[in-house]
């Protein structure tokens, strides 16, 4: 009976540090930086393609970056241009010309919703499907 209560009182101490996979990166714990102050760095990956019709053009694109990221990330941001591709449900092979979007900022709630926000904005404005985010814990130092 003892090794039992040993046994289970060892399983839900195990269990105590568990997490929902639901859990936000952002939300993650701040890395423990030696250098520079945590933060978090999401690139977000915009697809150039419209369902139908023309690509976005490099002038939709800076009006977009000019309208409504700069106004969210005043602090700064660093735009990519980069060449996507993914296996789509038909079993084929897409590629897209796209822009990636950088942003170093503050876990916080202003941030987040900044960064949805743009999701948001680009989707409706330009019929996409899907704004892709990548978030990951960062040390930065100026």
């Amino acid at each position: 009976m003892t090794s039992r209560v040993i046994t289970f009182s060892l399983l839900l101490l195990a269990l105590s540090g568990c997490t929902s996979p639901s859990r936000q990166v952002s939300q993650a714990a701040a890395p423990v930086c030696t250098v520079g102050d945590a933060m978090t760095q999401t690139t977000l990956y915009f697809g150039l393609n419209r369902p139908h019709g023309l690509a976005i053009s490099a002038a939709e694109w800076q009006t977009f970056v000019d309208a409504e990221v700069t106004p969210r990330f005043k602090d700064g941001l660093t735009v990519f241009s980069a060449q996507g591709q993914w296996l789509g449900n038909d079993g084929k092979l897409a590629r897209e010309n796209s822009k990636a979007l950088m942003l170093i900022h503050a876990t916080d709630k202003t941030s987040e919703q900044g960064i949805e926000a743009l999701r948001a904005i680009y989707k409706q404005r330009f019929a996409q499907e899907s704004v892709m985010r990548v978030d990951a814990p960062a040390c930065v130092a100026f």
